[in-house]
């Protein structure tokens, strides 16, 4: 296999044990980094100059509902409620394969665009094993490491018919899918299930929901984003939790309404929450759980959820889950009646562990991606250091992290694979340029049809 030394101006690994890097140096080979270090005078067989970028590893998107792309920007003054009734009750019913197919490729480029190696794609609109592999597609063509999280479709119910609240996940599509071309979880498109939960369904779906996950050797993931007395389990993950169905393989999405008792149940089982702050800040009372958290010694994930509301901008979610930790630190120590805070409350590379390390684990990846340590899959992002909005650049990690936005992508490397170069993806720009317009007619053709008219600003 080929191998590849790339000449770093910072290197940042990411794993305390190999450290990071002025001037360093990273060599990879085939989908894996080998070495990371100074003057490695190692054999290899290209060069990659990157002695005026920062090298790092990959952002990892925690959570994002991918074939909403073409939907962008259209709820960006809702409230919690006028999501759910216009995507869910509305729009979402008047989506195909297709349109999944065109949502999935177009986003996960996007994402790629920006810095993003990794997307943890909850696809909750799924009405058939044809728009579930519809979507697959769509991720597996845009080059995008993904964890494909099966979800299932919320549309009202008819007179007569049993609310989707009280459905268990559909067995047959799980089953086809992990028995067919999702097999592995060593493939760069893997599975997992994004099951309802108790705050969106009875006790006894989850129950079958996280069995149906567990007999499969599945990761499974939830929202939880209501008050209690509108839960339709309430505090349903405490109960989960003292009966032993809640693990390292369960992860909550939100959780702002979780109380202390509910939370410290789901951290003490070893149970991951991912933070999508610039989503929860816009419509949610409750702060985002990434302090919360942080305090019960769990590392936070982070993602960026819905790109109808936010921007899909990895950078900038990262940017706000460090801005309001901090906040709320300096906040919760003033209404306690003490002094002012002396030092920095979270450190700026806590934050980019977040969108990192934090994701993985919270994925079970983590033996995979979110370091450049030796072993690890070369999924690699490199930002170009002189670009006027971040020159000069003095510490390699304050600019990521407080300084640096999607426009300072230079390349992005997934699973060995350059994916973009120089500034630019390397996917047939005529043919993404069709798909670019096909997602815009095909979302416009499904507000269309669902009779939804956009408020003017």
């Amino acid at each position: 296999m080929k191998k590849t030394l790339i000449k770093c101006g910072w290197l940042i690994t990411q794993d305390p044990a190999v450290g990071d890097f002025n001037d360093g140096e990273l060599l990879i080979q085939g989908d894996r980094v080998l070495a990371a270090g100074k003057a490695l005078d190692a054999a290899h067989d290209e060069v990659i100059d990157a002695s005026e970028m920062i090298v790092m590893p990959g952002l990892i998107n925690g959570h994002i509902h991918v074939w909403q792309c073409g939907l962008r920007g259209i709820g960006s003054e809702w409230m919690g409620p006028d999501y759910h009734a216009n995507i869910h009750a509305n729009i979402a019913t008047k989506y195909g394969p297709r349109d999944n197919y065109l949502g999935n490729l177009v986003g996960s480029l996007a994402q790629i665009d920006s810095g993003v190696t990794t997307v943890v794609d909850f696809c909750h609109n799924l009405k058939s094993l044809e728009m579930a592999e519809a979507a697959i597609d769509g991720l597996e063509e845009s080059g995008i490491r993904a964890v494909f999280a099966h979800g299932t479709a919320k549309p009202p119910a008819a007179p007569g018919e049993t609310p989707f609240t009280h459905v268990p996940h559909p067995r047959d599509r799980i089953e086809a899918l992990r028995n067919g071309r999702m097999a592995s979880d060593e493939q760069r498109v893997t599975l997992a299930m994004a099951i309802l939960g108790p705050h969106y369904g009875t006790q006894e779906v989850f129950e079958k929901d996280v069995q149906l996950a567990r007999e499969f050797g599945l990761i499974s993931t939830s929202h939880a984003t209501k008050p209690n007395d509108k839960c339709i389990s309430p505090r349903g993950y405490l109960a989960l939790a003292k009966a032993g169905l809640l693990g390292p393989d369960h992860n909550i999405v939100h959780g702002n309404y979780i109380d202390d008792e509910e939370l410290k149940a789901i951290a003490d089982c070893g149970a991951t929450v991912t933070a999508t702050v610039l989503v929860e800040l816009h419509g949610h009372a409750p702060d985002p759980l990434v302090m919360r958290m942080r305090a019960l010694g769990s590392m936070p994930s982070i993602g960026i959820d819905v790109e109808p509301i936010v921007t899909g901008d990895m950078f900038r979610e990262m940017q706000a889950a460090l801005s309001h930790a901090r906040w709320s630190a300096h906040r919760d120590n003033a209404a306690e009646g003490k002094p002012s805070l002396s030092t920095m409350p979270v450190r700026s590379r806590e934050a980019l562990e977040w969108a990192t390390i934090g994701n993985a684990k919270a994925m079970g990846i983590d033996n995979r991606v979110g370091t450049l340590a030796p072993g690890m899959k070369a999924d690699i992002t490199m930002l170009r250091a002189r670009d006027l909005n971040i020159f000069p650049v003095h510490d390699p990690i304050y600019t990521i992290v407080e300084q640096a936005g999607a426009k300072n992508v230079d390349t992005v490397i997934i699973d060995g694979v350059v994916r973009k170069r120089a500034g630019k993806l390397l996917f047939e720009e005529a043919l993404l340029a069709r798909r670019m317009d096909e997602m815009r007619a095909s979302a416009l053709r499904a507000m269309d049809e669902a009779n939804f008219k956009l408020k003017a600003a």
